[in-house]
């Protein structure tokens, strides 16, 4: 039975995870890495008919003037995060994939993500809708050049900056509107990418922290299109031990009365969020989960901040004040190092294979089942880890929607 030739098209194309992204999958492709950090490769998830990874083809969108090669071999020389030798075994595949490569949108990104945008892209000027047809004929392109039977369009662009007041249509029909109108349309690149994939009916995985696909309307696109998305914010390192460690104190009847973490970290996206604008996003993204496994407010506090000594290497340390009985009051600390592109570049591979399962089963709308994944999950309330994992066990466990006996 022939394979199937599934599209990934990824926003931020040459940032430090998109870049171990592609050079993960080709070393996934050739036999030269294990399955570590694959939740996919999990027994539980042998039985799925997933995609495997001969079956992907590299596309995406990118604001800057580099190489997918120049990318990698900086997270080789200044974090050590990749192998030389496994680049190097890659280069060729490197350079096909960056021919694929198109330029991003700027649109509402930021001052920080404009200034690291090339000259031509920072002279372009479009409105909302030219962007969104200019990012279509893009995926269309792709799509036909390459034969694709599916095309999954993935977020991992740089943070944008927070915007409070976002008023938006709840209805499609009313946002669609606002889109020939810059001044009186508040989406950013991150949205306008959503809506240029759900529209022609691709399913779309905001890793970021930005709104993406997160409005109403866009939402209700998605559904119009009788497609698929998720997000937000990939959850890897310290909010991934927040939504283990909470419930424990909550099961413990343990009160947790501050819990304070610090982030520091040098890669692009440290830089990037060492705006306040871009910052204040992942700040809210990182410390909402607490109050929704707690039961309560303790108080918190997260900072980032930029080292860029550390390259893609990111420390965070956490204190935890909490009383136990007779109101005797306890300390928990943890300190966690870990690579960040190598971290999330595996699970957005899983997304990928899982979200186009979902949407070969038919499924639209959003994937709950995926909260596992994200800090800030759309669709659910749910925080604990554990119960997010179970969401995903029992998703795929169960009959194909549509399947009878």
């Amino acid at each position: 039975m022939a394979r199937r030739r599934i599209g990934i098209w990824l926003i931020g194309a040459r940032g430090g995870v998109a870049t171990t992204v592609t050079v993960g999958l080709q070393a996934l492709r050739r036999g030269l890495a294990g399955c570590q950090g694959l939740v996919t490769a999990l027994p539980q998830f042998a039985h799925l008919d997933l995609a495997e990874w001969n079956d992907f083809v590299l596309g995406g969108h990118d604001i800057r003037d580099t190489t997918l090669a120049d990318e990698a071999q900086k997270l080789h020389d200044v974090s050590r995060a990749l192998d030389a030798g496994l680049i190097s075994a890659c280069k060729s595949d490197l350079r096909r994939i960056d021919a694929q490569i198109r330029p991003g949108v700027l649109l509402n990104v930021g001052s920080t993500i404009t200034g690291l945008a090339s000259d031509a892209l920072r002279q372009v000027v479009e409105t909302p809708r030219e962007a969104i047809d200019r990012v279509q004929r893009d995926l269309r392109q792709f799509v036909e050049s390459q034969r694709l039977d599916q095309l999954v369009v993935v977020n991992l662009a740089s943070t944008e900056p927070r915007r409070e007041t976002l008023d938006l249509p709840e209805r499609w029909k009313d946002l669609s509107k606002l889109l020939d109108k810059p001044r009186k349309c508040p989406l950013a690149a991150s949205s306008l990418y959503a809506i240029a994939a759900l529209d022609l009916g691709y399913p779309y995985v905001n890793f970021t922290p930005s709104p993406g696909s997160a409005p109403a309307a866009i939402q209700e696109l998605a559904v119009e299109r009788g497609t698929c998305h998720m997000g937000h914010d990939g959850k890897t390192g310290e909010t991934l031990l927040k939504s283990v460690l909470a419930p424990m104190f909550a099961s413990r009847h343990l009160e947790v009365m501050s819990w304070v973490g610090h982030n520091i970290f040098g890669n692009m996206d440290g830089l990037v969020l060492d705006n306040p604008e871009n910052k204040a996003t992942k700040v809210t993204s990182k410390d909402r989960l607490l109050r929704e496994i707690l039961g309560y407010d303790p108080q918190t506090h997260v900072s980032i901040e930029y080292i860029r000594s550390l390259g893609d290497w990111k420390t965070a340390w956490d204190h935890i004040h909490f009383r136990g009985f007779l109101g005797t009051p306890m300390i928990l600390q943890f300190t966690w190092q870990g690579c960040d592109s190598l971290l999330a570049a595996p699970l957005v591979l899983d997304l990928v294979r899982l979200t186009e399962l979902a949407a070969r089963r038919g499924e639209t709308g959003l994937l709950t089942f995926l909260a596992s994944f994200f800090k800030s999950p759309l669709g659910t309330p749910e925080q604990d880890f554990i119960r997010q994992f179970q969401m995903l066990q029992r998703w795929a466990a169960g009959p194909a929607p549509g399947a009878t006996d």
